[in-house]
């Protein structure tokens, strides 16, 4: 309260410097800032629904009301919105194509049959997220990384960039309606490079370089009305309120278990993400105290209560039908440049996410971007998944003059990313019963054989590498 009081008083007194996550802004400003956050989240959030075939309406929904519930649990210490994760992308694509390939594989939006069984990884994956959390609660977070190393996390994610490519190209030249290959291809590249001049020209420019993905949107969809790959008819028969499409996890069928532990390893690659996040905004936050006199929040300590929090999102996103979560960083960087760290604004976005969750006429217009824009996105987002992995072994500094992190990384590479892209539906043909009766994802193979490997060289010591 007495938090509150002080940036209150000193936004009446003008000297109001920005706001630390107990502090509760102004109703206007937190109206104003909430927005922000929303639109910043809004466009890679729709964009996973739209790529998997999740429900729009339903997604934006468990995405604020995740944030929300996430929030709670982290007791409003640690200032994060969750929107839908791009790592789970080529996993979900893999069981879409497996268990609902006539929905997936045309032009339908939404394919319910194939979301069910997603869920189930979803829910999987908050499981081993809240256990995580608790486990580094209990031991710190050094015995996670013997188990799962920088050289395993990083390559993991620059598998779950690159091997996606199929899924970004087959977009980007229209593999539902080949006719349009031409034109749909000059679009995506147009999108490509709109996207691209964005992200790089705005940035630094406040919330305009936050949105570089949305204006590439734009830019493409514009160029795509014109090229006639723009249908409205849905948008004009829509309901303006619509109840968002609700699904029930697919428990009992016994095929969902195996696809859920393939889903669910993919936190391999979010955990590092997430903490990579904590320490940005710990650095911010503790700033700012700083220069408002009062006393440091050090929510870099909070690792194991943060993927509690990652959890809880899960489990909201899980059960509602919505898309596989993380805390987002392009929210972070909004956070750091209007100074506003107030969860209490963060809640307020998650509020309106909740509200245009209902609002048909816009998931119906969502759904009209075309594949070629589409397309054109998933390029320079799935690449650049990838090459955040590199960046993570950089600034791990991971020795790869090393022959146990070579090993390690290039065994993680070859079977995941030549796996996903060769073998027939991504899938090594080892049959576990129960778990894989048809086969072991090329993914989640590759993280299988990557934290072997690394175990055998934990459990039998090998010589340490000197240098180069």
């Amino acid at each position: 309260m007495a938090a509150k009081n002080n940036s209150a008083s000193a936004a009446r007194q003008g000297k109001l410097i920005g706001f630390l996550p107990d502090d509760t802004p102004p109703i206007g400003a937190m109206l104003s800032l909430g927005f922000q956050q929303f639109l910043t989240m809004f466009p890679a959030t729709a964009l996973v629904a739209i790529l998997t075939k999740f429900d729009v309406g339903i997604t934006l929904l468990a995405s604020g009301l995740g944030t929300i519930i996430a929030l709670l649990v982290s007791q409003r210490k640690i200032p994060m919105y969750y929107g839908s994760s791009f790592s789970y992308i080529a996993v979900i694509i893999t069981v879409m194509s497996k268990f609902a390939p006539d929905c997936f594989n045309s032009a339908a939006v939404y394919c319910p049959e194939g979301v069910q069984i997603v869920q189930v990884g979803i829910i999987l994956t908050a499981v081993f997220e809240i256990l995580i959390g608790f486990l580094i609660m209990r031991l710190g977070k050094a015995a996670l990384d013997r188990v799962l190393p920088p050289i395993v996390t990083g390559s993991m994610a620059i598998v779950i960039g690159i091997a996606l490519a199929n899924a970004a190209l087959g977009n980007a030249g229209n593999w539902a309606a080949p006719e349009l290959a031409a034109t749909s291809w000059g679009v995506a590249f147009f999108t490509l490079i709109a996207t691209i001049l964005f992200s790089v020209y705005l940035q630094g420019k406040g919330l305009i370089g936050m949105l570089p993905i949305l204006f590439g949107a734009i830019a493409g969809y514009i160029v795509a009305y014109f090229a006639g790959l723009v249908n409205f008819n849905n948008v004009a028969s829509a309901a303006w309120v619509a109840l968002p499409k609700f699904t029930f996890p697919a428990f009992n069928n016994p095929a969902a278990w195996g696809m859920a532990l393939s889903i669910a390893l993919i936190f391999i690659a979010t955990v590092p993400e997430s903490t990579a996040h904590l320490y940005q905004m710990s650095l911010y936050i503790d700033e700012l105290a700083h220069e408002m006199k009062r006393k440091p929040y050090n929510i870099k300590e909070l690792i194991g209560l943060n993927l509690v929090a990652d959890g809880a999102d899960d489990l909201v996103v899980g059960f509602l039908g919505g898309c596989a979560g993380t805390n987002y960083g392009e929210n972070n960087s909004l956070m750091a440049i209007t100074r506003n760290y107030s969860t209490s604004v963060l809640m307020t976005a998650g509020a309106m996410a909740i509200v245009f969750g209902f609002f048909g006429k816009l998931v119906a217009l969502v759904n009209t971007i075309p594949a070629a824009v589409v397309g054109g996105l998933s390029i320079y987002l799935f690449g650049v998944i990838g090459m955040q992995g590199i960046a993570l072994l950089q600034s791990e500094k991971v020795n790869l003059f090393d022959p146990k992190q070579l090993a390690v990384g290039s065994v993680i590479l070859v079977c995941g990313i030549g796996g996903n892209l060769s073998l027939k539906d991504g899938m090594f043909p080892f049959q576990v019963p129960f778990l894989f009766p048809n086969g072991i994802p090329a993914i989640v193979f590759a993280a299988f054989l990557g934290i072997l490997i690394n175990t055998i060289f934990l459990v039998f010591k090998a010589p340490e590498a000197s240098k180069a």
